[in-house]
């Protein structure tokens, strides 16, 4: 197995890059997918989140209002910590019961991760490919696409480490600059890249 941590800035086109990756044969594990099995209604990790926080991060249906999480643990770097002291954990869990299947195979496994670095997560894998885009691009993205205003982008960005931070760690920079068909390139040079690495 060649493990590849996948990261970027939000919205750089992380998603859109793992999402290519797997179509040319990458086996991709979502963090935030992980995240939500983590904290869904009837784990430890929701009990946590329910008795930090309180009934107000939730739904009425019970389910964690992970918006309104969000926007409380982005304006507030303690409470960001202690959210990441309940999740993290947990989420290290699911992922190592995930990549058990794929220990003694020649599987390329993309693990798309937003914080990466910020978690200290970089000695875990054999590649790391950091998605990079215009702040401009990156907020005029988000709004479209989630509806999210620009200082609420902002505030994300600013709990992130910097694109310039990332680059520097990277073993693989993919800039998300263009067109698709430009994005679509960059993700072929990757994966010929992560095949050649796999045959070491």
């Amino acid at each position: 197995m060649l493990l590849v941590g996948l990261t970027g800035g939000i919205g750089s086109g992380k998603s859109t890059v793992a999402s290519l990756l797997a179509r040319r044969g990458a086996v991709v594990i979502n963090a935030d997918d992980l995240a939500r099995r983590a904290t869904l209604p009837g784990t430890a990790g929701h009990a946590r989140v329910a008795e930090r926080f309180g009934q107000e991060v939730l739904t009425a249906s019970g389910t964690i209002d992970r918006g309104r999480l969000a926007r409380r643990v982005f304006a507030d770097e303690g409470e960001r910590r202690d959210l990441e002291a309940i999740v993290h954990p947990e989420v290290a869990r699911l992922l190592a019961e995930a990549l058990e299947e794929h220990r003694d195979t020649d599987h390329i496994v993309v693990y798309d991760v937003p914080l990466l670095f910020e978690a200290g997560l970089q000695s875990m894998f054999d590649v790391i490919v950091v998605v990079s885009a215009p702040e401009q691009a990156r907020i005029e993205r988000l709004g479209v696409q989630r509806g999210m205003d620009a200082d609420d982008v902002r505030a994300r960005m600013a709990a992130q480490i910097s694109d310039a931070k990332r680059e520097r760690a990277a073993d693989v920079v993919i800039r998300n600059a263009g067109s698709m068909r430009e994005l679509e390139a960059e993700a072929d040079a990757a994966w010929e890249l992560l095949t050649r690495r796999a045959k070491l």
